[in-house]
C-alpha cells in the first residue's frame, strides 16, 4: 500500500517497537505523528527518524497516558493540526510491579495506560480516522492476554493485585476493544485490528521485581529483536492485506484466534459500556455509526 503523506499516529513512537515501527513507516515515505511522555526522549527518536526518512514530516505530540486530561488535550492539539488520520497505531503500554499503583484520576495504573486512555484517545480521534480514505487503527495487544483474569467487578484489581495479571487483563482488553469497535465500524471505510509483537527484547518490564523480572531477565537473550517486534505493526499499517482485515488477532503477520474470552459479544460490549461510564462519553452509538 502507497505510504507516501499517510499521517500515521503512534503512541509511545521514541522506544522500542514504537520507534522501529515509526522509523520504517516514515521510511515508506509517511507522514510520523509521535505521541510521547517524554519531550527530551521523542526528540532525540525524531532526531534518529529523520537521519534515515528522507522527508522532515515528523511531528511530536506530547502526553502522559496516565493522565486523562494530558490525552484529552493532545487529542485537541491533533484534531486542530490535521486534517485526517490514516493509522492510528495504539502501541504504547506499561507492565507495573507488584505494588499496585493508582493514577491522578483514580484508576489502577495498568488498566488507564494500557486500555482506557488509548479508548478515549481513539474516541477523541475517531472524525479524523473516519476522513481518511483507507482508516485504519491498530491495538497492540499480547499473547500474554492468554493469562488474563477477566472480573467485571474486579477491573480496577483492589483485590488479589498482581502486575502480570494486570499486565495480562489489559493485554486481553486491547482484543475485546478492538472486537467490539471493528463491530460498530464495519459500515464505515475504517478497520481496526489487534496485534501481539513478539516477546521483544526491549526495556520493556525492566523495572519489574519478583518472580516475574526474574523471568523475563533470564527469557531476554531469547527473545527477538525490535526490528522483528514492529514487523506485524508494520504490516498492518502499510499492507493491503492488513487494511482488508476487520476485527481480527495477527501474530507474525497472520491472523490467529485468540482465547474465546476475547471474542466474546458480551464481554466486547460490557467493557465499552464501563469504559463509557468512567470517562462520561457515548463512543459509537450505532445509529450514529456512518460510513
Amino acid at each position: 500500500m502507497e505510504m507516501t503523506n499517510k499521517i500515521c499516529l503512534i503512541s509511545g513512537a521514541n522506544s522500542g517497537i514504537g520507534k522501529v515501527t515509526a522509523t520504517e513507516l516514515a521510511k515508506k515515505g509517511a507522514h510520523i505523528v509521535m505521541l510521547c511522555r517524554n519531550q527530551e526522549k521523542a526528540e532525540r527518536a525524531k532526531s534518529d527518524i529523520l537521519k534515515v526518512c528522507g522527508h522532515d514530516k515528523v511531528d511530536i505530540v506530547l502526553a502522559d497516558l496516565s493522565s486523562l486530561k494530558q490525552v484529552n488535550e493532545a487529542a485537541e492539539l491533533i484534531n486542530a493540526s490535521y486534517t485526517h488520520i490514516d493509522v492510528l497505531l495504539n502501541n504504547a503500554g506499561l507492565i507495573m510491579g507488584k505494588e499496585r499503583e493508582v493514577t491522578k484520576d483514580g484508576y489502577e495504573m495498568t488498566f488507564q495506560v494500557n486500555h482506557l486512555s488509548h479508548f478515549l484517545l481513539t474516541y477523541k480521534l475517531l472524525d479524523k480516522v473516519l476522513a481518511s480514505p483507507k482508516g485504519n487503527i491498530i491495538n497492540v495487544s499480547s499473547e500474554a492476554h492468554r493469562f488474563a483474569n477477566l472480573d467485571f467487578n474486579n477491573l480496577q484489581m483492589e483485590k488479589k493485585y498482581g502486575g502480570l495479571r494486570a499486565y495480562a487483563n489489559s493485554k486481553l482488553m486491547n482484543i475485546l476493544f478492538t472486537y467490539e469497535l471493528a463491530k460498530r465500524l464495519d459500515s464505515t471505510q475504517t478497520v481496526t485490528n489487534a496485534l501481539h509483537p513478539g516477546g521483544v527484547a526491549t526495556n520493556f518490564g525492566k523495572g519489574v521485581s519478583g518472580i516475574f523480572g526474574a523471568v523475563m531477565k533470564l527469557a531476554r537473550p531469547f527473545m527477538v529483536s525490535e526490528e522483528e517486534g514492529a514487523e506485524t505493526s508494520i504490516y498492518l499499517a502499510s499492507s493491503e492485506a492488513g487494511f482488508a482485515a476487520n476485527g481480527r488477532y495477527f501474530k507474525d503477520k497472520k491472523p490467529t484466534a485468540p482465547t474465546k474470552v476475547a471474542t466474546n459479544d458480551y464481554n466486547a460490549s460490557r467493557l465499552w459500556e464501563i469504559s463509557e461510564g468512567m470517562l462520561g462519553v457515548k463512543f459509537l452509538p450505532e445509529e450514529k455509526v456512518v460510513g
